[in-house]
Protein backbone atom coordinates (compact mmCIF):
# COMPACT_ATOMS: atom_id res chain seq x y z
CA UNK A 1 0.00 0.00 0.00
CA UNK A 2 1.26 3.22 -0.88
CA UNK A 3 2.24 5.53 2.12
CA UNK A 4 1.05 8.76 3.43
CA UNK A 5 3.14 11.42 2.06
CA UNK A 6 3.00 14.79 4.56
CA UNK A 7 5.57 17.85 4.54
CA UNK A 8 5.65 16.73 8.59
CA UNK A 9 8.09 19.92 9.01
CA UNK A 10 5.07 22.38 7.95
CA UNK A 11 2.65 20.40 9.64
CA UNK A 12 4.19 20.04 13.12
CA UNK A 13 4.63 23.78 13.29
CA UNK A 14 0.86 24.28 12.35
CA UNK A 15 -0.29 21.58 14.64
CA UNK A 16 1.87 22.26 17.77
CA UNK A 17 -0.61 24.56 19.46
CA UNK A 18 -3.58 22.60 18.66
CA UNK A 19 -5.16 20.08 20.69
CA UNK A 20 -4.78 16.52 20.75
CA UNK A 21 -8.65 16.52 19.52
CA UNK A 22 -7.88 18.59 16.63
CA UNK A 23 -4.67 16.91 16.01
CA UNK A 24 -6.42 13.53 15.70
CA UNK A 25 -9.30 15.21 13.47
CA UNK A 26 -6.67 16.49 11.11
CA UNK A 27 -4.98 13.01 10.98
CA UNK A 28 -8.13 10.99 10.12
CA UNK A 29 -9.02 13.11 7.54
CA UNK A 30 -5.86 11.85 5.66
CA UNK A 31 -6.36 8.00 5.42
CA UNK A 32 -9.30 5.43 6.50
CA UNK A 33 -6.42 2.77 6.62
CA UNK A 34 -5.06 3.73 10.61
CA UNK A 35 -4.26 1.95 13.77
CA UNK A 36 -3.36 3.13 17.44
CA UNK A 37 -1.23 1.37 19.66
CA UNK A 38 -1.27 0.68 22.71
CA UNK A 39 0.51 -1.16 26.22
CA UNK A 40 -2.42 -0.33 28.63
CA UNK A 41 0.58 1.44 30.56
CA UNK A 42 -0.43 4.71 32.99
CA UNK A 43 -1.63 6.83 31.08
CA UNK A 44 -3.53 4.69 27.94
CA UNK A 45 -7.18 5.58 28.66
CA UNK A 46 -6.09 9.20 28.00
CA UNK A 47 -5.30 8.33 23.94
CA UNK A 48 -7.91 5.92 23.70
CA UNK A 49 -10.66 7.87 24.98
CA UNK A 50 -10.06 10.63 23.10
CA UNK A 51 -9.50 9.00 19.85
CA UNK A 52 -12.59 6.75 20.32
CA UNK A 53 -14.36 9.47 20.02
CA UNK A 54 -13.13 10.16 16.66
CA UNK A 55 -13.44 6.84 15.58
CA UNK A 56 -14.52 3.56 17.47
CA UNK A 57 -13.99 1.64 15.49
CA UNK A 58 -10.16 2.03 15.16
CA UNK A 59 -8.09 -1.05 15.11
CA UNK A 60 -6.75 -1.64 18.35
CA UNK A 61 -2.71 -3.00 18.47
CA UNK A 62 -1.59 -4.26 21.84
CA UNK A 63 1.47 -6.18 21.81
CA UNK A 64 1.00 -8.53 25.08
CA UNK A 65 4.27 -9.55 26.31
CA UNK A 66 2.67 -12.47 28.76
CA UNK A 67 4.68 -10.76 31.39
CA UNK A 68 2.94 -7.85 32.44
CA UNK A 69 1.81 -7.21 35.60
CA UNK A 70 -2.18 -8.30 36.55
CA UNK A 71 -3.12 -4.72 37.24
CA UNK A 72 -2.16 -4.55 33.46
CA UNK A 73 -4.16 -7.30 32.04
CA UNK A 74 -6.85 -5.88 34.17
CA UNK A 75 -7.14 -2.75 33.12
CA UNK A 76 -6.90 -3.66 29.26
CA UNK A 77 -9.39 -5.86 30.06
CA UNK A 78 -11.85 -2.34 31.37
CA UNK A 79 -10.82 -0.03 28.86
CA UNK A 80 -11.48 -2.91 26.08
CA UNK A 81 -15.15 -3.03 27.63
CA UNK A 82 -15.54 0.34 28.79
CA UNK A 83 -14.94 1.71 24.99
CA UNK A 84 -16.11 -1.23 22.73
CA UNK A 85 -12.28 -1.35 21.40
CA UNK A 86 -11.96 -2.87 18.22
CA UNK A 87 -8.41 -4.83 19.62
CA UNK A 88 -6.16 -7.12 17.89
CA UNK A 89 -4.20 -8.74 20.84
CA UNK A 90 -0.25 -10.18 19.10
CA UNK A 91 1.88 -12.35 21.36
CA UNK A 92 5.44 -14.41 21.01
CA UNK A 93 4.74 -17.59 18.89
CA UNK A 94 5.92 -19.44 22.12
CA UNK A 95 4.55 -20.35 25.52
CA UNK A 96 5.40 -17.82 28.88
CA UNK A 97 6.39 -21.50 29.79
CA UNK A 98 8.51 -22.16 27.28
CA UNK A 99 9.82 -18.04 26.88
CA UNK A 100 10.66 -18.36 30.95
CA UNK A 101 12.38 -21.83 30.92
CA UNK A 102 15.14 -20.47 27.71
CA UNK A 103 15.54 -17.02 28.96
CA UNK A 104 17.26 -16.60 32.06
CA UNK A 105 19.01 -13.34 31.84
CA UNK A 106 20.08 -10.88 34.25
CA UNK A 107 20.65 -8.00 32.76
CA UNK A 108 19.40 -5.60 29.84
CA UNK A 109 23.02 -5.83 28.37
CA UNK A 110 22.67 -9.70 28.08
CA UNK A 111 22.68 -10.91 24.64
CA UNK A 112 19.62 -13.22 25.76
CA UNK A 113 17.53 -10.00 27.12
CA UNK A 114 18.04 -8.84 23.40
CA UNK A 115 16.41 -12.16 22.16
CA UNK A 116 13.91 -12.12 24.50
CA UNK A 117 12.79 -8.60 23.58
CA UNK A 118 12.52 -9.52 19.72
CA UNK A 119 10.67 -12.45 20.74
CA UNK A 120 7.51 -11.24 22.80
CA UNK A 121 7.67 -7.61 21.63
CA UNK A 122 9.28 -6.61 18.50
CA UNK A 123 8.04 -9.81 16.20
CA UNK A 124 4.72 -9.60 17.50
CA UNK A 125 4.53 -6.06 16.17
CA UNK A 126 6.39 -6.21 12.89
CA UNK A 127 3.79 -9.14 12.66
CA UNK A 128 0.48 -7.06 13.33
CA UNK A 129 2.31 -3.91 10.80
CA UNK A 130 2.52 -6.78 7.94
CA UNK A 131 -1.26 -8.19 9.00
CA UNK A 132 -2.72 -4.13 9.12
CA UNK A 133 -0.78 -2.18 6.93
CA UNK A 134 -1.72 1.06 7.94
CA UNK A 135 -0.81 4.15 6.42
CA UNK A 136 -1.44 6.16 10.15
CA UNK A 137 0.02 4.95 13.28
CA UNK A 138 -1.65 7.08 16.36
CA UNK A 139 0.99 6.56 19.26
CA UNK A 140 1.31 7.83 23.21
CA UNK A 141 4.74 8.80 22.97
CA UNK A 142 5.85 11.90 24.50
CA UNK A 143 9.28 14.77 24.73
CA UNK A 144 11.25 14.22 27.52
CA UNK A 145 10.38 10.61 27.84
CA UNK A 146 13.76 9.32 26.03
CA UNK A 147 16.14 10.41 24.00
CA UNK A 148 15.14 8.89 21.41
CA UNK A 149 11.64 10.55 21.59
CA UNK A 150 13.22 13.74 21.98
CA UNK A 151 14.12 13.92 18.62
CA UNK A 152 10.72 13.24 17.47
CA UNK A 153 7.73 15.32 17.11
CA UNK A 154 3.53 15.39 17.11
CA UNK A 155 4.41 13.68 13.30
CA UNK A 156 7.42 11.38 12.60
CA UNK A 157 7.61 8.23 9.94
CA UNK A 158 8.60 5.25 11.15
CA UNK A 159 11.25 2.88 8.86
CA UNK A 160 8.03 1.62 6.91
CA UNK A 161 7.06 5.14 6.24
CA UNK A 162 3.97 4.89 8.09
CA UNK A 163 2.77 8.60 9.31
CA UNK A 164 3.11 8.40 13.26
CA UNK A 165 0.73 10.84 15.08
CA UNK A 166 1.61 11.67 18.96
CA UNK A 167 -1.34 13.82 19.73
CA UNK A 168 -0.28 14.33 22.91
CA UNK A 169 3.31 14.66 22.36
CA UNK A 170 4.24 18.24 23.93
CA UNK A 171 2.31 17.01 27.19
CA UNK A 172 4.24 16.44 30.58
CA UNK A 173 2.68 14.00 33.24
CA UNK A 174 0.65 16.98 35.22
CA UNK A 175 -1.11 17.81 32.16
CA UNK A 176 -1.87 14.10 31.85
CA UNK A 177 -2.96 13.73 35.84
CA UNK A 178 -5.06 17.01 35.18
CA UNK A 179 -6.80 15.55 32.12
CA UNK A 180 -7.25 11.92 33.66
CA UNK A 181 -9.10 14.12 36.75
CA UNK A 182 -10.83 16.21 34.68
CA UNK A 183 -12.41 13.33 32.87
CA UNK A 184 -12.71 11.07 35.62
CA UNK A 185 -10.21 8.36 33.97
CA UNK A 186 -8.22 5.76 35.44
CA UNK A 187 -4.24 5.34 35.89
CA UNK A 188 -2.79 1.92 35.80
CA UNK A 189 -0.19 2.73 38.48
CA UNK A 190 1.59 -0.77 38.25
CA UNK A 191 2.61 -0.45 34.83
CA UNK A 192 5.78 -2.27 34.12
CA UNK A 193 7.23 -3.32 30.69
CA UNK A 194 9.50 -5.82 31.17
CA UNK A 195 11.06 -5.54 28.02
CA UNK A 196 11.10 -1.54 28.35
CA UNK A 197 12.62 -2.35 32.00
CA UNK A 198 13.95 0.73 32.59
CA UNK A 199 11.73 4.02 32.47
CA UNK A 200 14.05 6.01 29.95
CA UNK A 201 14.79 2.84 27.61
CA UNK A 202 13.09 2.13 23.95
CA UNK A 203 10.83 -1.29 24.41
CA UNK A 204 11.70 -0.99 20.72
CA UNK A 205 8.38 -0.81 18.65
CA UNK A 206 9.10 3.07 17.78
CA UNK A 207 12.59 2.18 16.36
CA UNK A 208 10.75 0.60 13.82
Amino acid sequence: MQKCKVDIGFYNKVLKNKSPDDIISWALKISDNKIVSTSFGVYSEVLLSTISRHDKNIEVIWCDTLFNSQSTYDHAAYLTSKYKLNIHKYQAAKSKTEIASNFNFESINDKNFIKFSNLVKIEPFKRALRTHNPQIWFTNIRVRQTAYRNKKDILSYSKEGILKVSPFYYWNDDDLDDYIKTHNLNKNNNYFDPVKALKNRECGIHLQ
